[in-house]
């Protein structure tokens, strides 16, 4: 279970409504890959619901929505998209993304912390997409964020982690969960994040784009999975030499 501010959450898989190729394939990937919360992005949302939207095809009952400020690239900006996913009724927590370059998609750090400080101090649980600086990380929870969310790599990359001690570092750092947000592109990815003690992951590009989205919404919740409860258990110091799994003593051995 993860606990994120007062919102308490079985599945430590996030993942995102983008990019599929129908309303119809994103509601068979959403239910195999066993996620509570799902994302979405307001500026994509068409809130008018007397025409058909994305929130028509996403049952309520068993998804948290978590509406997110992507394509906003000032802090302005940011905010006002909160305050809109707000009034239409989406929810209190807002995934908060300020981004500060259009090629790479990486986050404007300095716009991001004012942002999180002004929504927290107007009681949104912000949830801040950030870059893999355990120092940056620090100050968000500072700030007020419920949760912090380092990339792994840019957005829709596929890269995977590609700075595993930062992820570690801002793990150590932080007292709130850390959930590895964007560049995630196979199972393995997403176990390593877990592996590491990440608290969850946050994904769409590597399930809405694979061939079969369906089949690897189901690789990611087992990855999410394994790679916990591999964290949970600990695993073997790495060695330099071989070191021999059978007992050197007290085998029988067999008669000549």
């Amino acid at each position: 279970m993860i606990k994120i501010g007062n919102l308490e959450l079985n599945s430590r898989l996030l993942v995102g409504t983008g990019k599929y190729a129908s309303f119809e394939l994103m509601r068979k990937a959403l239910e195999v890959s066993g996620a509570q919360m799902v994302t979405v992005a307001v500026r994509r949302v068409n809130l008018d619901r007397t025409k058909e939207s994305l929130l028509d095809h996403i049952d309520l009952k068993k998804y948290m929505l978590l509406p997110n400020t992507a394509g906003c690239y000032t802090k302005e900006d940011a905010i006002r998209t909160a305050h809109l996913a707000r009034a239409a009724g989406m929810s209190d927590y807002i995934k908060l993304e300020v981004i500060g370059d259009e090629r790479t998609l990486l986050p404007d750090n300095l716009a991001l912390l004012e942002a999180t400080q002004e929504l927290a101090k107007e009681g949104f649980k912000v949830m801040p997409y950030t870059t893999d600086d355990p120092i940056m990380a620090k100050r968000l929870e500072d700030a007020g964020a419920v949760c912090v969310m380092p990339l792994a790599a840019p957005i829709g990359s596929g890269q995977g982690i590609l700075n595993r001690l930062n992820i570690e570092l801002i793990i150590e750092k932080v007292k709130v969960p850390v959930i590895v947000d964007a560049g995630v592109g196979t199972a393995s990815d997403a176990a390593v994040a877990m592996e590491l003690g990440a608290d969850g992951v946050l994904m769409n590009t590597a399930i809405a784009g694979a061939k079969d989205p369906v089949k690897m919404a189901q690789a990611m919740k087992l990855a999410v999975e394994a790679g916990r409860l591999a964290f949970e258990s600990g695993r073997i110091e790495k060695r330099k030499y071989a070191n021999a799994s059978s007992p050197k003593t007290g085998a029988v051995h067999a008669i000549e």
